[in-house]
This record gives C-alpha cells, sequence and structure tokens, in this order.
C-alpha cells in the first residue's frame, strides 16, 4: 500500500496506508502529538521532508517534494474541458465572420473599382520631353549620340 497524498492551497494532507493501531507519525525530526491516520500539515513552505507512519511493529517512509502555492485556483477535469471547447467555438467563429466580411468586401472593391474606371475617361498622359523617342527628321536632341560600331 502507498500514502495518500492530497494537496490544497497551502495545505497538504497525507493518509497513512496503515489501518489498524496507534499510527505515530515522524516528520524530518518532529515527532506531532496526531495518533490518527490522516495528517495534516498547515501552511507548507513546499520544501522536502520526510514523513513516515508507524504502528508497534510496521513502518511506512515516504519523501514529500510538493510545491504548494497560496493563489493557486483548483480546477476539475470538466471546467478545463469547458474552457478549451469554448475557445475552440469563439476562435471559429471569429475565423468564419472575417472570412466572410473580407469575401463581401473582396467582391464589392473589385467591381466598384471596374465601374469607375469605365465611367471616367482620362486623358493620354503627356509626353515627357526627355524620354522620347528618336524619329526620323529629329536629329538635333540627339546629335551628340554616336552608333557604336
Amino acid at each position: 500500500k502507498e500514502f495518500l497524498v492530497e494537496i490544497s492551497g497551502t495545505t497538504v494532507t497525507i493518509t497513512c496506508p496503515l489501518t489498524e493501531g496507534s499510527i505515530a507519525w515522524e516528520i524530518t525530526g518532529i515527532q506531532p502529538e496526531s495518533k490518527e491516520r490522516k495528517y495534516v500539515i498547515e501552511n507548507h513552505d513546499s520544501s522536502p521532508t520526510n514523513v513516515s507512519c508507524s504502528t508497534d511493529d510496521k513502518k511506512h517512509e515516504m519523501y514529500l517534494n510538493a510545491r504548494v502555492c497560496t493563489n493557486c485556483e483548483e480546477l476539475d477535469a470538466l471546467a478545463v474541458t469547458g474552457i478549451i471547447v469554448a475557445d475552440l467555438l469563439i476562435t471559429f467563429g471569429v475565423l468564419i465572420l472575417v472570412y466572410y466580411c473580407s469575401k463581401n468586401r473582396k467582391g464589392k472593391g473589385s467591381t466598384g473599382s471596374r465601374l469607375q474606371g469605365q465611367k471616367m475617361q482620362r486623358p493620354p498622359p503627356v509626353p515627357n520631353p526627355d524620354y522620347e523617342p528618336i524619329r526620323k527628321g529629329h536629329q538635333g536632341v540627339y546629335a551628340g549620340l554616336e552608333k557604336r560600331g
């Protein structure tokens, strides 16, 4: 049989595997007055300790290295499952909302720009004289250019 250890906040409850007789506890050199099967350590400081419980003819020992905290909240499996499922539902809801909003915006934006382009007529761009193509008969501007041979 084994010890049963329960942790709640800073309280550690240890249950001895021995069932009959008067139980004597010893915790790292200290012998508490308790003779019951369960021993409660209030305000445990998370330091490792050696715990033993014994009767007249039997002794069980255990090394206790329990981490405790003052502001911890205990959650059962159902609460954790509920939190995870709710988070997934909210995430999928936001994804679907973003998908449909972007899908609708994309359709409106592309048809609106086509209609504007068809309604408005723009004049042709003004040619830049620095980038005019060379035409026959107008060699004056480009007289400094020579063909490489």
